[in-house]
């Protein structure tokens, strides 16, 4: 059976940004059957219709089914399996740039802080979350300018998930040149191993 994986994009991102057109070619060429999807409104993400969106995309899931989430798009791969079916499971998740709290700098707009405020406070079922996977790797920045490192912790904490810091990637972006992330390439490598 083939794998398939799901790439959600950073708010106000877009499947042609940064590393997700390198990192689609990488998979495909190990055999996976790669979506980077385009989220609904990029620019004003809504957690309803994103975890709707991404529900219809991948549609019935099973343990060849894995999950990269870039910054906002790791919040809607969670809150996402926090909906699926009792019983179902999945291959695993790679969150990137993953957040539970923002920098004070990152959301300093009332306009971003409006946007941002309800996947800060809806709570998430980690233990629906956990019940899908025990495969998930969370991956940082030690210069990251929207999450703070301490999430790294949380991560730990809240999902069992195996931590690993990049050095000076900022928040993964294009900005910040990150063009080919060969870190994610080989957490869902390992994952699918």
């Amino acid at each position: 059976m083939t794998n398939r994986i799901f790439i959600v994009h950073c708010w106000d991102g877009s499947p042609n940004d940064g590393w997700y057109p390198w990192l689609k070619k990488e998979l495909e060429t190990n055999g996976f059957e790669v979506q980077v999807l385009q989220m609904p409104e990029p620019e004003e993400p809504k957690i309803e219709t994103w975890v709707s969106y991404l529900q219809e995309a991948v549609g019935v899931v099973d343990e060849n089914t894995y999950f990269v989430g870039h910054s906002i798009g790791a919040q809607t791969i969670m809150r996402y399996l926090e909906g699926l079916v009792e019983g179902s499971k999945v291959g695993g998740v790679v969150f990137v740039g993953g957040w539970f709290n923002l920098l004070s700098e990152a959301v300093d707009d009332e306009e971003s802080q409006e946007i941002a405020k309800p996947w800060l406070t809806k709570k998430i079922d980690f233990e629906k979350v956990k019940n899908t996977t025990d495969k998930f790797i969370a991956i940082f920045s030690d210069d990251d300018y929207f999450v703070p490192l301490t999430d790294k912790e949380l991560f730990e904490e809240r999902l069992g998930a195996k931590t690993m810091v990049e050095v000076k990637k900022g928040h993964f972006s294009e900005d910040d040149g990150v063009k080919e992330l060969p870190i994610v390439l080989d957490s869902v490598l390992e994952l699918s191993n």
